[in-house]
């Protein structure tokens, strides 16, 4: 039996893991920390062919730009001296493009129904799996003439590409959510889209994972790697050493580092979130919505909860959080829904993490050339959950040497050279 190292034990790392447990291989997954604190738990649970545009759009550097001394602000790059940074940075910038948004559009599509048919028809008819999934939609809701136009695009885009989405107009808006106002013109309803509640999936992913007899070590910080003959053969941590037969890299936001030291120059920064959950809330919502003009978002979840979530903060791993952020987020569900009057709380109530951001906003997805038996799987930006089960299954398929189950060029890992 072959053993595979998954190192990271986020929800891409987990998702490898059980397909690959599934396919016969021996399984070992280090996290390092305790498969409890990462990105996986706090995102606002999309699963969403909606999100067929980049992060890397004409005008978000600019946008940024303005952006960059406001504290409250829902997109900001932190200043400083860092060839990493640079590196990404520029190659993120001339990504930056209309041609390259259209070139994104099926890729991301294809993955992300992809994903979305491994979530709804292996894993969510299992009971195990009980994340208190929903398929019924979400609601990008805006508020001025020019998102208006872009949303009428949006739809044309999400129709030609065969994603079941339609233009609604205030009433038609205001009727999908009767308990509480809204402040819009309009919103899209993307009936394509899903959503659950991430911290059942990831417990729930765990339980699984431990039943099947896959070893998730916790605390096992990989430091180097041994090779010999074009491989990998030995991952090496503080604690112990492991023998691999194949090794996939599925770090998340520190995956630039450790695609070094398997010598691939990964343009990756991690971007920090944040989100606050409401148990019991006096407020109510009936569908998952983004809000356009606010880049926040809202998700009720597991039946008596509400998540606000948003920000995109390009910063570091070791950079204190940024309250004011979290203030920013709340002030944007206010101006949409007037009647949420949700006070800022306190910091051990907020949650934030790191999202994997690659220079052009699409994932890192392939094997690399120098190394035969090393398969990475990163770079999801904010689709890590969305696009989470369908990684999961492609990582199997590349390391069982199968035909994907979709076209990775878009996403192959030195892609930049």
């Amino acid at each position: 039996m072959e053993n595979v190292i998954v190192i990271g034990g986020g929800i891409i790392g987990l998702s490898s893991a059980y397909y690959l447990q599934e396919a016969g291989y021996k399984v070992t997954v280090l996290d390092k920390s305790d498969f409890l604190d990462n990105c996986s738990y706090g995102n606002c649970g999309y699963v969403c062919p909606s999100h067929f545009i980049p992060l890397a759009t004409p005008g978000i550097v600019s946008q940024g730009l303005k952006w960059m001394l406001n504290s409250r602000s829902p997109f900001y790059v932190q200043p400083r001296l860092s060839r990493s940074l640079i590196d990404w940075g520029w190659k993120f910038m001339k990504s930056a493009t209309k041609e390259h948004v259209e070139r994104s559009a099926v890729p991301l599509r294809d993955i992300a129904l992809f994903s979305q048919h491994e979530y709804e028809e292996s894993w969510m008819k299992q009971p195990e799996f009980e994340s208190a999934y929903e398929h019924k939609g979400l609601l990008e809701i805006f508020q001025t003439a020019a998102a208006a136009e872009h949303a009428h695009h949006t739809v044309e885009k999400a129709k030609e590409l065969g994603l079941d989405a339609d233009l609604l107009n205030y009433e038609e808006m205001q009727a999908k959510e009767p308990h509480t106002k809204i402040n819009g013109l309009g919103a899209i309803f993307f009936k394509c889209d899903a959503h659950l509640y991430p911290n059942r999936l990831m417990k729930a992913l765990i339980g699984i994972l431990q039943r099947k007899g896959v070893q998730l070590l916790p605390n096992e910080e990989v430091l180097r790697f041994e090779s010999g003959g074009g491989g990998i053969q030995r991952v090496i941590t503080a604690k112990n050493g492991y023998s691999a037969d194949s090794v996939v890299l599925a770090t998340g936001s520190w995956s630039r580092e450790m695609a070094a030291l398997v010598g691939v120059n990964l343009p990756l920064m991690p971007g920090r979130g944040y989100s606050v959950t409401l148990e019991d809330s006096p407020y109510r919502v009936n569908y998952p919505a983004i809000l356009v003009e606010g880049r926040a978002a809202i998700t009720p979840m597991d039946g008596n909860k509400i998540r606000f979530g948003g920000t995109m903060e390009i910063t570091s791993t070791t950079a204190p959080p940024r309250y004011g952020r979290v203030q920013g987020i709340l002030d944007a569900v206010r101006r949409f829904f007037p009647e949420f009057d949700v006070p800022m709380p306190a910091p051990e109530k907020i949650w934030y993490g790191y999202r994997p951001c690659s220079a052009d906003g699409l994932p890192y997805i392939g094997r690399i050339g120098k190394y035969k038996n090393v398969v990475v799987a990163t770079g999801h930006s904010m689709l890590g959950l969305s696009l989470g089960a369908g990684t999961g299954k492609l990582v199997c398929e590349l390391i069982s040497e199968e035909t994907p189950g979709i076209d990775l060029s878009p996403f192959a890992v030195e892609r930049f050279g």
